[in-house]
């Protein structure tokens, strides 16, 4: 028996218990309220929702700096002297050449520890817990929450967000976006098109945050530290 059938015996056994029909959307098609979704923060340009990303960004505890394509490979080093980790963990991916770090991956120190696809969960999900500090690709950049948008893909997991004590995104400038729905938009086409397969799409607003306790504002508590959004301009 389908997935399908089993959903309609489902629900048409809940509405013969409940006494009332089916609500069939092809019946009570979605008819939204406004177009605030498209119309938020729309015509600004990079630089104004650069801007915008980076007050909202510092409003949820994200340390936000700038770069530029030429000068990448020495901001990375510079964030990592700073934290000095002993262990360090990378995504495998194409992106290092997109952004001319193929010969910093090479060279950086402390040698890193990569997320590699085949090697299982618990391989992966074991050396991001003992990463002290992870530096990936995010998609895009939302300026109305600072949030950014990472699909899970085999080379960069959705453990190796969460699990290491220091996380550092890079994103490029041309992927801040005005809010969750033309990131969805983007990935919607991608998934479409084939050019994307993901088992899910993580968006993280900033280190987890805990007023739990007496009303006291922690940051960190359920993920890493703190979290640095890095944005290379001149992309």
């Amino acid at each position: 028996m389908s997935d399908h059938t089993n959903r309609e015996d489902f629900l048409n056994a809940i509405a013969e218990k409940a006494g009332r029909s089916r609500h069939q959307l092809k019946d009570h098609p979605f008819e939204s309220l406004n177009d605030l979704p498209e119309t938020t923060l729309s015509g600004h340009s990079q630089d104004e929702l650069e801007t915008i990303a980076k007050k909202n960004s510092e409003g949820v505890h994200v340390t936000f700096k700038t770069t530029t394509k030429a000068d990448l490979a020495a901001a990375l080093n510079a964030y990592i002297e700073q934290d000095a980790p002993k262990t360090m963990i990378l995504p495998t991916t194409d992106k290092y050449a997109d952004f001319g770090l193929t010969e910093w991956t090479n060279t950086v120190s402390p040698k890193p520890m990569y997320w590699t696809p085949g090697k299982g969960r618990d391989f992966n999900l074991k050396q991001a817990a003992a990463a002290d500090v992870a530096i990936g690709f995010a998609d895009y950049l939302l300026a109305e929450s600072g949030t950014i948008t990472v699909a899970t893909t085999p080379g960069q997991g959705r453990g190796f967000h969460f699990l290491p004590t220091h996380y550092l995104a890079i994103v490029k400038k041309s992927n801040i976006l005005p809010r969750s729905r033309q990131a969805m938009d983007h990935y919607d086409a991608d998934i479409k098109a084939g050019k994307l397969q993901t088992s899910n799409i993580n968006f993280i607003t900033g280190p987890s945050n805990s007023g739990d306790i007496e009303m006291t504002l922690v940051v960190g508590v359920h993920g890493p530290l703190d979290m640095t959004y890095l944005v290379v301009e001149d992309m």
